[in-house]
């Protein structure tokens, strides 16, 4: 067999055009219901951690580190496999969207810190002498331009958490890698991978070149 007869057959790749297109549906769902739901949890852990009491300020920061270090694939087969045991039984789905959401919410908070620490003291200053509370501050003056700074590091997490969505596969949900998998041993032949593959090229491959553009135009807007 050729090359192509073995990696791009076209007729096998067209046979299992439905079954990638159902599993590239379930995996954009999977990926911005992840996504949104990290960056409220994110952003509430930044907060927590930068005005919290100190308790609260010291869990949080555990909260970070702990999911920040630990694998996703091992927090996503010990929330579908594990949580069980205690009573708590979760759907393929919710639990790769709870094990994405949590790590992804880790990584939020760090960025969303960051950025907000980026904002000159004088902005704070600033509100306080206009008479400004504490949550007009945030909402009205250092979230926004906290926002700014932050769009590209989180564009970029976002790819990473689309990307990750292709571990959902162990815990048995029809994703586009899972999909694949089940139409490459139907077919005896590995062209639905490569399919797979070139699907997560061509949604992915224009955000990865809009993060670039993104922090050029920070960058730029910086030096100015």
């Amino acid at each position: 067999m050729t090359f192509f007869d073995t990696f791009l057959n076209f007729e096998v790749l067209q046979r299992s055009v439905p079954m990638l297109l159902s599993g590239l549906w379930l995996t954009l769902q999977l990926g911005v219901a992840s996504i949104v739901a990290g960056l409220v949890l994110g952003l509430i852990l930044s907060m927590l951690r930068l005005y919290g009491v100190a308790p609260v300020r010291l869990l949080t920061k555990i909260y970070i580190d702990v999911f920040r270090s630990i694998p996703l694939l091992v927090l996503l087969i010990v929330v579908y496999y594990a949580l069980p045991f205690l009573g708590v039984r979760l759907s393929s789905f919710a639990s790769a969207m709870t094990a994405l959401t949590l790590v992804s919410g880790a990584y939020t908070a760090e960025i969303f810190r960051a950025g907000i620490e980026a904002i000159p003291n004088g902005q704070f200053e600033a509100s306080e002498a206009l008479g400004l509370s504490h949550r007009q501050t945030m909402v009205d003056v250092i979230l926004p331009q906290a926002i700014r700074i932050v769009i590209p590091p989180l564009t970029n997490n976002s790819i990473n958490v689309m990307k990750d969505t292709a571990l959902a596969s162990v815990v048995a949900m029809p994703d586009l890698l899972k999909q694949a998998t089940q139409a490459q041993a139907l077919a005896a032949n590995p062209s639905p991978l490569i399919g797979a593959a070139l699907i997560y090229i061509v949604f992915l491959w224009p955000a990865v070149l809009l993060v670039s553009r993104l922090e050029n135009r920070f960058n730029s807007g910086r030096r100015v």
